[in-house]
């Protein structure tokens, strides 16, 4: 097994079949949902503001979160949360590095299945 340098792990909003993930938003959502979990738990009375172990951003256009591993040494549940959100929605998880040929989603209304 290769072992990665990068402490990241990409969540793309892409699905598996190049699919654009919905809502729109969902990233925001979902690092807003992580917020609490960070150094030194979660501030009392501040507004919110997103973990450092879990951030919203974008790669080649593609919104995601970069999830830092981190996350997964402060509370494994959290952990097993965003990546079990990742893999209920079959979303695209890259570890270790961003992904430079994320699958595009498709722009066409005609597509169809292929068997």
């Amino acid at each position: 097994m290769v072992k990665h340098t990068s402490k990241k792990t990409y969540i793309l909003g892409l699905t598996h079949s190049g699919r654009a993930f919905r809502p729109s938003d969902w990233a925001e959502r979902l690092a807003g949902v992580m917020s609490q979990f960070r150094p030194g738990g979660a501030p009392v009375g501040r507004h919110l503001a997103y973990s450092p172990w879990c951030i919203p951003s974008s790669v080649n256009n593609v919104r995601c979160v970069i999830v830092h591993e981190d996350l997964h040494a402060h509370n494994v549940m959290a952990w097993d949360f965003v990546m079990g959100f990742a893999k209920d929605n079959e979303l695209q998880v890259h570890h270790g590095t961003p992904p430079h040929n994320a699958h595009q989603p498709h722009h066409s209304h005609s597509h169809q299945r292929q068997s």
